[in-house]
Parts: structure tokens; sequence; C-alpha cells
């Protein structure tokens, strides 16, 4: 339930997702917050030379915000960098955008998660510190899944509720889970050591790696519907993402 807005709201964690201009001179800033979710702001101004928010207002930066109005689209009154995140690069920049045009796409706005909040922070981090940036999303796709009521099944098969087995066959049906292999089957194709291996977040076996990208970009294409993401072709032409 998304949680009544006061008029005015300070020192709130929070990353922008997207900015787009505003009238002459101001800017849209789409942001996640801790407590609040995401949300959209106006910066009057922003677009000025001088404006004392211009230089803030990034992606990837951990940012205090302050806002007001009770109107959907509020007003932002102050930000101040909260330091400690390198700027993202290359790879890990284009890893970056994928995960906030996630959440611009699967988050409605004014809906607190402050659990994926969290996990969103730690996985810019971790774009920073390690090279493994497909286990690092897939963890991530895993967990925003799980926010949203869409946590996957991994250790049982869906009908049976029998153990999946490492050397077994298995398609993951939308909206059920892992199931024994058959002909005519819907679903994503899978090996029984895969979907352990997701379950253990062990991304070390090259066919692990394949088929958990496969299963991922099936759910979340499921669940965007009609939408699509504009990142998703970078990341297919990164092939190993």
């Amino acid at each position: 339930m998304a949680r009544e807005h006061n008029a005015r709201q300070g020192d709130q964690p929070a990353y922008v997702l997207h900015t787009y201009p505003y009238r002459e001179t101001s800017l849209i800033v789409e942001v996640f917050s801790r407590d609040f979710g995401r949300l959209p702001l106006m910066a009057r101004g922003a677009r000025r030379p001088k404006s004392a928010v211009r230089g803030l207002l990034l992606s990837f930066q951990p940012l205090s915000l302050s806002w007001f109005g009770k109107a959907e689209l509020r007003t932002l009154h102050s930000a101040e960098w909260q330091g400690g995140q390198p700027l993202l690069q290359g790879t890990a920049l284009i890893c970056g955008f994928y995960l906030n045009e996630l959440l611009l796409k699967l988050l409605h706005r004014d809906d607190p998660h402050e659990q994926l909040f969290l996990y969103y922070q730690e996985t810019l981090q971790e774009l920073v510190r390690r090279t493994d940036y497909a286990a690092v999303l897939r963890r991530f796709e895993m967990n925003l899944l799980k926010e949203l009521g869409y946590a996957l099944t991994l250790a049982h098969d869906a009908d049976s509720g029998a153990a999946i087995e490492p050397d077994g066959h298995y398609r993951y049906v939308f909206e059920r889970g892992p199931v024994r292999q058959k002909t005519g089957q819907n679903g994503v194709e899978l090996r029984g050591k895969t979907l352990l291996d997701m379950a253990a977040d062990d991304y070390g076996d090259p066919a692990t790696q394949q088929q958990s990208k496969a299963l991922m970009r099936a759910l979340i294409n499921h669940y965007l519907g009609d939408d699509t993401l504009h990142t998703s072709q970078i990341l297919k032409d990164l092939q190993e993402l």
C-alpha cells in the first residue's frame, strides 16, 4: 500500500533513475527513495548553468533529498551528495542503466520497497568491485522479482513437489515454476543443475550462466507485458550478460 505523503519530506536517501526536461529551465527527476519507493520530482531551474542541484542529479550516486507537495508531481527542495560510490564505467555503467530501467518499468510509483532499495545500493557497489557482471545482474533480477511477489521456485518440481534432480531436464513454466520436461510443453528449458546452481547463487558453470540468463530474460519480459527494455538490446550485444 502506498504511503500517505505529508506536505514536506526531508533527508530521504534516494537515487536518480532518470531525468528529462520540463518546461524551459526545469527537470523531471524520477527517483528511487528508501521509504517512498519510485516517485517523480520537479527540479525547478535545474537546467540553469548556476543551479545548485544541476551537478548533483546524477544516476548511481547516493543522495539525500528533500521535497514538498501533495500532488503526484512533488517539488524538489534540496539535494545533498552522500559520497562513497565511485563512478560506474564501461560495462558496469551499462549494467547500471539496465538496473534503472528495470526499476522504472516494473515498480509502481509511491510503492515503498525498502529491502529492494538496499539490494539496489549493494548491487551498485558490487558493479564497482566485481567483474562477474552476469552473476551480479542475476542476483538483482531475482531479488527484484521476489520483492514484487514473483519469487522463483528453484529447488522443487512445481507439479510433484519432488526435489530438483541435477541430472534432470525441466521446463520453467511462468506463474508455476519448474516441471519435468515433456513433449510440446511451454516454458524455458533448463537442466536441474542450473536450477540448483541458481538456488545456491553459484554461476561458475558456463551452462548455468547461459540458461539462467535465458530464464531471467523470459521472466522479465513476461512481467513487462507489452513494454520493452531499451537496454536489453545492448545487453544482447554483450553476450556474456
